[in-house]
């Protein structure tokens, strides 16, 4: 009997992040990478203390995790088994494009205008939070497109530490996120600011649409789960295409965002 590709894995109990966290994102990415597959069975709680070398309340709290963001479902008396993707709510498609247009069963689709890797200005390093003036990100420049049609012009800024050898054809062929996921980066929160704008003509040109059509000025700073910043993306998008919807609640607020014909 094959052994199960968690069991294969190891974390290291010195990093700064919660042991929770660790295994929690361990068995997120043997989820997202495909090493686990919907009704596969996680090991035992047991076995999991057993070989991580940690508490059961360690192993409850990191399951809790995943059972809450509908990665795992948990049965009394059976044990946790990874959920069918109708029940994903992979925390990836909240913060990367690809997979929020895929899940809204449209067509995501990029052009990659510009690549390189650069030293950024002091406002770009206190957004990121990057105290090294010699510090070095990477600097890409994107059309993105829903069903063919574009939707949004955005540059994004990552630092080079973390995605070494990151090069214009990895780019131009993946979606970062699953890149950055291979590499154990995975987002935990992420705030974003837009704002009205109207596109002026170089803005209108790249997205096909007319000078002082209204629009919207989007950035995002996303943090890994250990509260260090990896992302900044600044984005102008059509406001014809772009819809944004806020619930308000007893519980607390919800924000959707989705993509018109």
């Amino acid at each position: 009997m094959d052994m199960n590709p968690i069991l294969d894995a190891s974390f290291s109990a010195d990093d700064s992040l919660p042991l929770y966290l660790q295994l929690a994102s361990l068995i997120r990415r043997c989820i997202s990478s495909g090493l686990l597959k919907p009704g596969d069975q996680l090991p035992s709680e047991s076995e999991l203390c057993r070989h991580f070398t940690i508490s059961r309340s360690t192993v409850r709290q990191a399951l809790k995790e995943l059972e809450e963001q509908g990665l795992i479902l948990r049965r009394q008396g059976l044990g946790s088994f990874v959920a069918e993707p109708k029940l994903h709510r992979r925390s990836e498609n909240i913060y990367s494009f690809t997979s929020e247009a895929t899940a809204m069963g449209r067509k995501p689709g990029s052009r990659l205008l510009s690549f390189e890797v650069i030293r950024p200005s002091e406002d770009i390093r206190r957004l990121m939070e990057l105290s090294d003036e010699n510090v070095e990100v990477y600097r890409f420049t994107r059309i993105r497109l829903v069903d063919e049609m574009p939707l949004m012009l955005e540059t994004s800024y990552y630092p080079c530490y973390i995605y070494p050898g990151l090069t214009r054809e990895l780019v131009q062929t993946h979606s970062f996120y699953s890149l950055l996921l291979e590499r154990g980066v995975v987002p935990g929160t992420a705030m974003d600011v837009y704002e009205a704008i109207r596109l002026d003509r170089t803005e209108a040109d790249l997205l096909a649409t007319k000078p002082g059509s209204a629009g919207f000025n989007h950035q995002r700073v996303t943090r890994a789960e250990d509260g260090t910043v990896f992302e900044l993306t600044q984005s102008v998008m059509r406001g014809d295409r772009t819809k944004l919807e806020v619930t308000l609640q007893r519980s607390g607020v919800s924000f959707a965002r989705s993509f018109e014909n």
